[in-house]
C-alpha cells in the first residue's frame, strides 16, 4: 500500500520535472480541465484511439488544407501521400481518413510510415524525396503531400498514474511534461511536379507553376548500433509508454557532426560553395529537450540565432513529436530573411537520426 505522502512526492517530482523542463506553454488538443488528464483512471487505448480517428484526423486535415492553399494547388493535383504516426496504430490508417477528408482522388499513391516516432517528420521528407526521385526514372510528375500528426498529451494522465506507482521518485519519467500535440504538412514535388494541371468545373483545365520555398538537395539516415533501448512507445491498454532514458541526449548529439559531415561535401557540389560549413546554416534541430537542444549546440558551437526557431517553439509549443522539426522550419522561415542554406535534423526509436539540408528559394520560379 502507498501512502498519501509517497503518492505526494513523486506526483510533486513530476510537476518538478515540469517546471525545470524550459516549456512554458504547451500545444495541446483537449483542456487538462475536462479532457483525458482530468479523469479518475487513465483512459484506455480504445478511447485513445477513437478520439485521435476523429480530432487527430481533423487536426492533419486542416494542416493539409493549409499547405494545399500555400502551395496553390487542388486536392486534384497531388500525386502521392505519406503520412506518420506514433499515436495511432489502427487499420486502415488514418491516412485514409484524411484523404476522404481533403476529398483526394482516389488514385492517389498513398503511404503511411509507423515506428519512427519523434523522426517522422523528417523520415516522410526523405520518402517523398526518393518517391520524387523514382517518379522522375519513369517520366512522371510527382505531387507528394506529405504530412505528420501526434495527439500525445492524451497520455498525460497514464504518464501521472505511472508517477504514483513509481517506487524511486528519482526515476519518474519525463514524458508527462515534455510532449504536446500537433500536425504539420508540405508538398514535395520533383521537376515535372512543379507544374500543376487541374480541371475546373466547366471542363477547361488550368496549368500553373508552384512556388517553392525550400530546395531539398540532401538527405540522409543514420541508425545507432545498440541503442534501441534507450527509446521507445509501445501500446498498452491504459495508452501509450514512453521509454526515455538519461543516455539519450548524450547518444543523438554524438552523431549530428558525423552525418552533416557525410552530406555536406555532396551538398557544396550542388550549391557552388566548397565554404560552407557549420557556420553557415540556419539548423531546424528537433526540440526533443532542452539537454539535447544544449548538447547539440555546445557540440556544433552554434550561436543562439542558429536555433532561434527550435528555441521559440520547444518554450512556446514542446516536443510535439514527429510534426516537431517541420513547425520549426514553418516558423523559421518567418524569422527575417535568415541564411540560405538550412540543416534540419530529428531523432527517433532506434536510435535514429534523420537529416536534411535544404536551400531556400529567394526567388519565384519563372517558366
Amino acid at each position: 500500500m502507498v501512502s498519501r505522502s509517497e503518492w505526494y512526492y513523486r506526483l510533486k517530482k513530476l510537476l518538478q520535472i515540469n517546471r525545470s523542463s524550459g516549456i512554458e506553454t504547451r500545444a495541446m488538443i483537449d483542456d487538462y480541465e475536462c479532457g483525458f488528464a482530468s479523469g479518475p483512471e487513465p483512459p484506455s487505448i480504445t478511447d485513445i484511439d477513437h478520439f485521435f480517428r476523429d480530432a487527430g484526423v481533423d487536426l492533419a486535415t486542416r494542416a493539409c488544407r493549409k499547405a494545399l492553399e500555400e502551395w496553390g494547388g487542388t486536392p486534384a493535383d497531388v500525386t502521392h501521400t505519406i503520412a506518420v504516426t506514433c499515436t495511432n496504430q489502427g487499420n486502415p490508417g488514418y491516412d485514409l481518413l484524411v484523404a476522404h477528408s481533403l476529398g483526394l482522388p482516389d488514385t492517389v499513391d498513398r503511404m503511411l510510415l509507423h515506428g519512427v516516432g519523434c523522426a517522422g517528420g523528417l523520415a516522410i521528407m526523405r520518402a517523398a524525396a526518393q518517391v520524387a526521385c523514382g517518379a522522375d526514372a519513369l517520366g512522371r510528375p510527382a505531387r507528394v503531400l506529405a504530412y505528420a500528426c501526434e495527439l500525445c498529451t492524451p497520455n498525460v494522465r497514464r504518464e501521472m498514474a505511472q508517477a504514483e506507482e513509481c517506487e524511486d521518485p528519482a526515476e519518474v519519467g519525463i514524458a508527462g511534461a515534455l510532449f504536446s500535440d500537433a500536425a504539420a504538412a508540405f508538398v514535395l514535388c520533383n521537376e515535372q511536379g512543379m507544374l500543376r494541371r487541374h480541371g475546373n468545373e466547366d471542363g477547361s483545365v488550368e496549368g500553373g507553376r508552384a512556388k517553392p520555398l525550400f530546395q531539398l538537395l540532401e538527405w540522409g539516415h543514420l541508425t545507432i548500433p545498440d541503442t534501441v533501448q534507450h527509446m521507445g512507445f509501445y501500446a498498452h491498454p491504459l495508452g501509450f509508454q514512453t521509454i526515455l532514458t538519461r543516455e539519450v541526449p548524450h547518444l543523438t548529439k554524438a552523431v549530428i557532426r558525423p552525418l552533416f559531415d557525410q552530406l555536406l561535401p555532396s551538398y557544396r557540389e550542388k550549391v557552388s560553395d566548397r565554404s560552407l560549413d557549420v557556420s553557415d546554416f540556419d539548423w531546424a534541430l528537433h526540440p526533443g529537450g532542452e539537454a539535447i537542444i544544449n548538447g547539440a549546440q555546445r557540440l556544433l558551437g552554434l550561436t543562439d540565432e542558429q536555433l532561434r526557431a527550435t528555441r521559440r517553439i520547444y518554450r512556446t509549443r514542446g516536443n510535439s513529436a514527429s510534426p516537431a522539426v517541420l513547425t520549426v522550419l514553418d516558423l523559421l522561415r518567418s524569422m527575417g530573411s535568415g541564411r540560405d542554406d538550412v540543416v534540419a535534423t530529428s531523432f527517433g526509436p532506434g536510435l535514429a537520426i534523420e537529416m536534411a539540408l535544404l536551400k531556400r528559394c529567394r526567388e519565384e520560379v519563372r517558366n
